[in-house]
């Protein structure tokens, strides 16, 4: 076994080992315009198109498959109903196929005239959550004897003394809130997933210093500037600054940045952080058409890390607009093309 083999168990155990002491903390996309369900259930159905979207992520690719996520989900507005309906679905691959999460969920927000201006959304998000663990594929601390083989630096691996649970997949009911006020300039959302932190744990001996699932605190907010006096009757020139910050299992995350668009090309740079050290630069990029949108967006990792050795972050965004209306611009007086 050699020096980098031996590098990539101790790094999957790190992994696992933050795992478990977060207790699996919610893939957060960058691209967050693009999966605004993930972000908040308040934002299903922002138009009366109907809008698939589909999110990859691929995080640390230099390492072995450290986490991929997959998303695909449809929403659309409702006029009848002055609501917001739509379907979610998201897969979360940890460890090449070490622990798996897959989650499906209903959403619904339901629109609020406050004043002239001054609106409102409620959200509600309800569904289930599976979680799969691979045991073959965990190496435990016990199971890694190092040492030195014809002069290079090595190890073996032997039988771990861990003990398989009995039940290595459950399934689990999940609810979620959120909310946003906004006009049209200005956006302030709150989100909390979570609200059961149902127990997703593979042990029933667990119970003891495992308390389910965290709830997921999400707060975000953003602006439009307008750069073309509201006429334009396609996607239209505006800057979008936006800040997300999010907190769960007592580690925190805020993003800052700002998206450009100019007509049917945009692109956008955000600077993630802990609170204690710059996380990354992410920048993204894409383009658009009357019914799809497509973009791509790289973490640049800023921290210990290093983005020689993670490769970084990368991403890629598609919305998929299904009964597409000419002079998109003229119908909202909102703050959300960012998310269209």
């Amino acid at each position: 076994m050699g020096l980098n083999l031996i590098r990539n168990i101790l790094f999957l155990l790190a992994i696992l080992c933050i795992r478990q002491l977060t207790y699996c903390q919610d893939p957060v996309f960058s691209q967050f315009y693009n999966a605004p369900i993930q972000l908040n259930p308040g934002l299903v159905g922002l138009s009366t198109d109907g809008r698939v979207a589909i999110n990859y992520r691929n995080q640390w690719p230099g390492w072995p498959q450290a986490y991929t996520t997959y998303s695909a989900s449809f929403d659309q507005y409702v006029e009848g109903m002055n609501s917001g309906l739509g379907i979610q679905i998201l897969a979360d691959d940890a460890g090449n196929g070490t622990i798996k999460t897959n989650s499906v969920s209903g959403v619904y927000a339901y629109q609020l005239q406050i004043s002239k201006k001054l609106q409102a959304r409620v959200g509600l998000e309800a569904g289930f959550i599976q979680t799969r663990l691979d045991w073959d594929k965990l190496i435990f601390v016990d199971q890694v004897v190092p040492g030195v083989i014809n002069g290079t630096l090595g190890g073996t691996i032997i039988p771990s003394l861990e003990v398989q649970p009995d039940n290595l997949s459950n399934i689990v009911a999940d609810f979620s809130v959120g909310g946003l006020l906004y006009n049209d300039q200005y956006y302030i959302g709150v989100a909390l997933k979570h609200l059961t932190n149902p127990n997703n744990s593979f042990s029933d001996n667990s119970t003891a210093t495992y308390t389910g699932l965290p709830s997921r605190l999400t707060i975000h907010g953003g602006w439009q500037i307008d750069l073309d006096g509201y006429n334009n009757e396609g996607f239209g020139s505006f800057i979008a600054p936006s800040i997300l910050y999010t907190r769960q299992a007592g580690l925190s995350q805020l993003n800052a940045g700002a998206l450009f668009n100019r007509e049917s090309f945009f692109a956008g740079m955000w600077l993630r952080h802990d609170l204690n050290n710059i996380d990354a630069a992410i920048i993204s990029a894409g383009m658009r058409t009357d019914w799809l949108k497509i973009s791509y967006s790289f973490d640049l990792t800023l921290s210990s890390a290093l983005v020689s050795r993670t490769s970084g972050s990368h991403e890629l965004g598609i919305i998929i607009v299904i009964g597409s209306s000419k002079n998109k611009k003229s119908r909202f007086e909102d703050c959300f093309s960012i998310f269209r």
